[in-house]
């Protein structure tokens, strides 16, 4: 069963990685897609997130790495995928991702996996690495991959 793992991944934190490495131990494959939003402006370019999550999986060959654009349900089933992937850290990811999940399921007719993150992953977002990253923190810790360090 194909997996698709949706995001902006700005950047793929480790959260992200725990996410996945779980994943596969339910699903024959994942797809990690790097979504295309004309309305978010990110610290890594589209380009910049695929590479470095391609890197980080080159050597497994049941996870493939792309971009995408437009809606999610859409797009999974283009590739064939089954199922959507999703990690949330707590309710308010819940909320929103139920509220996703009832809607992919009413347009689109493909079901959403949940996994509820690992509570050392629970505080982790992309939003708030790039925040510390703003204000000159390190953030390699919560970064998966070898995405280059902007600076700001």
């Amino acid at each position: 069963m194909i997996a698709l793992f949706a995001g902006s991944f700005d950047p793929f934190t480790i959260g992200h990685r725990s996410i996945v490495e779980r994943g596969l131990t339910i699903f024959d494959k994942i797809v990690i897609a790097v979504g295309h939003n004309e309305h978010k402006r990110g610290d890594w370019t589209e380009g910049q997130r695929i590479k470095a999550i391609s890197a980080l999986y080159s050597g497994n060959p049941n996870v493939e790495v792309t971009g995408y654009s437009g809606l999610t349900v859409d797009f999974a089933k283009e590739i064939g995928a089954q199922v959507l992937l999703r990690g949330v850290r707590g309710v308010t990811d819940f909320e929103y991702e139920r509220n996703l999940a009832d809607t992919n399921r009413m347009i689109g007719g493909i079901e959403t996996v949940i996994l509820i993150s690992e509570p050392e992953f629970s505080f982790i977002s992309g939003s708030m690495v790039r925040e510390l990253l703003h204000n000159g923190h390190d953030v390699a810790k919560y970064i998966a991959g070898d995405f280059p360090i902007p600076n700001h």
